[in-house]
């Protein structure tokens, strides 16, 4: 609102900035409504924990307690003479009390923090307060305080707390301004600091949720700005086709989980058949999987892409002294146990005063009768006698009292019925006395020794109400999953070679393979350019293209094999480098940057390999040499802008494979997935070791079928496979077999000879059957006979392979094991050995770079070599 005097902008002017300031009731107003937010909603008190509104649930519960379960609605209006809001407001804030299953015993439907649903009707659920409210939350003697909103009643500043309420319960709540999120922790962890704290030693405190679930701390920051704590759900393999979530993440609950689940299969990005939903009191969804999908893939995508895995920014906001006052959780934790000892200081204080005052009396008393001074008081006709008389008579007996006698102690005395006097028992008065002293002297020990009877006070918390309170968030550090890895490749990805456009709606073009809407392409030109770009229905990345494919974020082990001619005419170079940084949808020009250039052999290895290539050039003048080979095994892989090595001057022909190469990496771990009988290089399943590039797997079957195969992802296998594992040419194979020709069982140890090739070393008969099959160094074999009509059962035979058979061809039949019948082979633990160390040459590593935007990344390379 623009007052007289201000400036207006002049419609024919140039428009200017103008500043009004406001006034009046735009001044306060708005100051005192964020104050008023501020301190009387959103943010709890660190003194007890408490927002207003809850504080005054609580006090009213206390007000009406008698041991029973009250009506819901009857409480929360009781509160509504203390709090200036509507009865909606009381009833959530009193729902979400009862959830947390600390301070009020609920009956009836409270809702479920693990499915969503909501609470019955306030008319329908009863609550009261739980033991430990009554034994912490409580004591009016030592609490503070004011007149309520309309001045009708009192109502407590601040309740006597004397545990730390505000972070067993957590808070959360949105003011003007700022905000606060202070995260729920151990009730067993919380009371164990404390003493620690007492002890004057450090401690820690991390999150505990009620939905349990995973949690990684390692971010948490001390609960303060900045601070993060990721939380995952507890999802296990129940089968190989189903998934099932046990616990949840903090912050959702099964019906927006599933909800995430849902959509992410929508979208694509990953895969199920169907969900059930089972959960009860315990949280139970199942995921059923389509055949052929790796559970554990498909548990690294739910994290990647549905709300089982979250991220949770705490912010430890508090009002101290009207004001907000933003600490860590180890610092609340700290002044709530040191306010305990205060509270506790002050309860003994009062006590002890109670416990001198009733000493003070029975003593007075005592006297009283037992000195008979109340026959003084018979002549006496008026009310100053009488007082001055049993004054008189008491000064004589009143030296060892602790304070002198009043006026009020005198009126008191008169006012002790005779039928009490004359049933007096001096012994019972002095027991009293003696026990007052005990108590006092009790009190005095505790004050003197406060910090000793916090600890026991704790202590007697933890055991009387830790019992079911452990901890049910697991803590664990967490890795990042990365989507690309495990995202369902949804669509497919074409190429217009000739035009130089990649995506994913050229489906009349050539196929290149399955892709995701998150991934990346890698395009490589004949004229020697590279470009990644983001995944899309079509993109021009320049004409000529010799390859394309999906780039893997931070892959060290793709490396690209060129040759290339500098300009229309000049000299060739050979290069070898991977692709670890760059910039999106920029071009890199590979070669030496001259017009012309161009690319005249190209190779992408996805696991380093280097191959030999024949390099013939073009016949002129008196060149004599016009053919040779070139090994990429000896090009060091350098970066991609490196001028690469000098191959000829002279123009070359054309560029011919000679031989495929092996990898000149460091050794690559490859695991098996027994779900999808597939391998991966991505952690899932069993690991089957670290391959170089000429080392091959062996696989055995049950029919007796043996061969080693290079590994590659892309391998099947079948069913009946019995050994996979990384092949030692070495290591021989035992194998016990029954001969179906010869009716009996036989022993055989050989080694492979034949890399590659798929041998039987089993008689081909159709009762010839394979018992066992070992690969250990010294292999051993338990032969249970079976008994015979007419003879004594005979005891089992242990039986050393490697001592029974030596190493003989894998054609040859072997030794007899035995003529008796057998009943059954079982192979035992095979006996210590020490395996003989393969020595291999030091390999360096190749660095982790990302993809950045925005700014092209470091090219330097390390040499493999």
């Amino acid at each position: 609102m623009i007052e007289e005097g201000d400036d207006l902008i002049n419609e024919q002017d140039e428009p200017q900035e103008t500043i009004t300031r406001v006034t009046g009731m735009y001044k306060d107003w708005f100051l005192d409504y964020a104050s008023y937010v501020i301190l009387e909603r959103a943010v709890p008190a660190i003194e007890d924990g408490f927002k207003p509104v809850q504080r005054r649930i609580m006090h009213s519960m206390k007000d009406l307690d008698d041991g029973r379960y009250n009506k819901v609605a009857n409480i929360v209006g009781h509160t509504m003479q203390y709090h200036p809001h509507g009865d909606a407001s009381i009833a959530d804030a009193m729902v979400q009390i009862g959830q947390k299953d600390l301070l009020i015993d609920t009956q009836g439907n409270w809702g479920n923090i693990l499915t969503g649903d909501g609470a019955a009707a306030s008319r329908y659920i009863e609550a009261r307060l739980s033991k430990f409210a009554l034994d912490v939350v409580y004591n009016p003697k030592i609490t503070e305080w004011q007149a309520s909103y309309d001045g009708r009643r009192k109502e407590p500043i601040n309740l006597p707390v004397m545990f730390p309420l505000l972070l067993a319960q957590g808070a959360e709540g949105i003011a003007v301004g700022l905000s606060t999120k202070i995260l729920p922790h151990n009730f067993i962890e919380l009371i164990e600091a404390s003493i620690k704290h007492l002890q004057g030693k450090r401690f820690t405190i991390v999150p505990d949720f009620p939905t349990a679930g995973i949690a990684d701390v390692s971010g948490y920051n001390d609960g303060m700005r900045g601070g993060k704590v990721r939380v995952r759900a507890k999802i296990s393999q129940l089968d190989k086709n189903t998934l099932v979530i046990t616990e949840l993440p903090f912050g959702t609950n099964t019906s927006s989980l599933i909800d995430s689940i849902l959509k992410a299969n929508e979208k694509g990005k990953i895969k199920i058949k169907k969900i059930e939903d089972n959960t009860a009191a315990q949280v139970e969804i199942l995921i059923h999987l389509p055949p052929g999908l790796s559970p554990d893939k498909t548990i690294d995508a739910l994290y990647a892409f549905t709300s089982c895995e979250s991220s949770i920014s705490p912010l430890g906001c508090v009002i101290e002294d009207n004001k907000p006052l933003f600490i860590g959780v180890s610092e609340m934790l700290r002044r709530s146990t040191d306010n305990t000892v205060q509270l506790l200081k002050q309860d003994l204080e009062i006590k002890l005063g109670e416990f001198e005052e009733q000493w003070h009396f029975a003593s007075l008393e005592r006297i009283f009768i037992e000195n008979r001074v109340y026959r003084d008081i018979e002549e006496e006709e008026t009310w100053e006698g009488v007082i001055q008389a049993i004054d008189k008579g008491l000064q004589p007996h009143i030296k060892h009292l602790k304070r002198a006698v009043t006026e009020e102690d005198i009126v008191r005395l008169t006012e002790i019925r005779i039928k009490r006097i004359s049933k007096f028992d001096i012994d019972k008065a002095q027991q009293k006395i003696d026990a007052l002293e005990e108590q006092i002297a009790q009190i005095k020990h505790h004050l003197e020794h406060l910090i000793d009877y916090a600890i026991a006070y704790f202590t007697r918390l933890k055991k009387e109400y830790g019992e079911g309170r452990e901890r049910k968030t697991e803590i664990r550090a967490f890795d990042d999953v990365d989507a690309t890895k495990v995202v369902i490749r949804n669509t497919k990805l074409y190429v217009n070679r000739e035009e130089g456009f990649v995506g994913t709606s050229l489906k009349r073009d050539e196929y290149v393979c399955d892709c995701s809407d998150i991934d990346d392409v890698i395009v490589f030109t004949k004229n020697g350019s590279m470009m990644i770009t983001k995944v899309d229905s079509k993109t021009f990345v320049g004409k000529d293209i010799i390859h394309v494919d999906v780039f893997k974020k931070r892959d060290k082990r793709t490396i690209y094999n060129l040759i290339y001619r500098d300009g229309k005419s000049g000299p060739s170079y050979i290069k070898r480098f991977n692709v670890t940084s760059i910039t999106r949808d920029r071009e890199y020009d590979l070669t030496n940057g001259n017009k012309g250039s161009a690319l005249l052999y190209f190779s992408a290895n996805p696991n380093g390999e280097a191959e030999v290539v024949t390099i013939l050039l073009r016949q002129a003048g008196s060149i004599k040499k016009l053919k040779w080979d070139i090994d990429f095994a000896d090009i060091l892989i350098k970066g991609r802008q490196s001028k690469g090595n000098l191959v000829t001057k002279y123009a070359i022909k054309k560029v011919e494979l000679k031989e495929k190469g092996v990898s000149t990496l460091k050794p690559r771990k490859i695991w098996f997935d027994d779900a999808v009988q597939r391998l991966n290089v991505d952690g899932r399943g069993e690991l089957l070791g670290e391959f170089r590039g000429e080392d091959k797997l062996l696989i055995i079957n049950q029919k007796g079928i043996v061969k080693t195969v290079t590994p590659d992802v892309t391998l099947h296998f079948d069913n009946d496979m019995i050994v996979l594992e990384k092949w030692n040419p070495k290591k021989p194979i035992s194998a016990i077999y029954y001969n179906g020709e010869r009716e009996l069982y036989y022993v055989k140890r050989f080694l492979i000879e034949n890399e590659g090739k798929e041998e039987s070393f089993v008689p081909e008969h159709e009762n010839s059957r394979l018992e066992i099959v070992s690969t250990d160094w010294l292999p051993m074999a338990e032969v249970e006979f079976a008994k015979e009509r007419g003879k004594d059962r005979k005891d089992n035979l242990e039986i050393n392979l490697e001592e029974f058979i030596s190493i003989k061809g894998i054609s040859a039949i072997g030794n007899q094991l035995t003529k008796d019948k057998v009943k059954q082979i079982n192979l035992l633990d095979p006996l210590p050995f020490e395996e003989p160390e393969e020595v291999h040459a030091d390999d360096l590593e190749v660095f982790d770079e990302d993809i950045v935007e925005g700014e092209e990344g470091d090219d330097s390379q390390t040499s493999l070599f």
